[in-house]
């Protein structure tokens, strides 16, 4: 949707709060996850998808919505509880935390993605690429991404050879070289598939060639 407004609302009828995670596919750290209600008529010309904002860009929307939004709210799951339950099961995990932390209780949420587990006497809709479509899961998205770098920087600092400062804890090749070489922390998530990158490359030359 790029070059098109995004909408303030899905629904017009119940107070809606957008919800949206990010760390979905790290080898390491938490899934987080947020959920923002803006007032009714909310528009923002910066406010898109997070990954396709910048880092500075993201860090300057995030005081603007926590300062417009009606309630905000996030939360994570962390790689222990994803590696017992799956990383999709702790995604939806990390958003009903995100709801109910709200202070103020919406009557529909509307989910980025297909799949959702409904939150207890709260409809919802889920919308495929729905943070490029409408403000409040934007708004999330921004949330959980800039509130989850934040956390893997903090983490960065114990242990610093594994660059999640830059990485964030995703499956860079050097990420993976290093748990490769020195294993994994207390942090990784253990049933997650780490990729030898020589293999890797090699494996896309003889693509290539054939």
């Amino acid at each position: 949707m790029k070059g098109q407004t995004l909408l303030a609302r899905y629904q017009h009828h119940l107070l809606e709060a957008g919800c949206d995670e990010a760390g979905r596919g790290c080898l390491a750290g938490p899934v987080f996850a947020a959920a923002v209600i803006l007032p009714p008529d909310f528009h923002h010309p910066a406010l898109n998808d997070s990954k396709q904002l910048d880092e500075d860009t993201r860090n300057q929307l995030r005081p603007e919505i926590e300062k417009t939004a009606l309630a905000f709210a996030v939360a994570c799951v962390d790689n222990v509880e994803i590696d017992e339950i799956n990383i999709l099961n702790a995604s939806i995990l990390a958003m009903h935390r995100a709801v109910e932390k709200l202070l103020l209780p919406p009557g529909f949420l509307i989910i980025d993605g297909n799949r959702f587990k409904k939150y207890p006497s709260i409809d919802h809709a889920c919308i495929v690429k729905g943070d490029s479509k409408y403000f409040s899961i934007a708004a999330a998205s921004v949330l959980a991404k800039t509130y989850r770098d934040d956390y893997m920087k903090q983490l960065a600092e114990e242990y610093p050879e594994y660059h999640w400062h830059q990485n964030k804890g995703y499956p860079t090749k050097k990420h993976r070289s290093v748990i490769l070489e020195k294993g994994f922390t207390p942090y990784h998530r253990l049933t997650f598939r780490v990729s030898d990158p020589l293999l890797d490359a090699l494996a896309d030359s003889s693509a290539t060639i054939s």
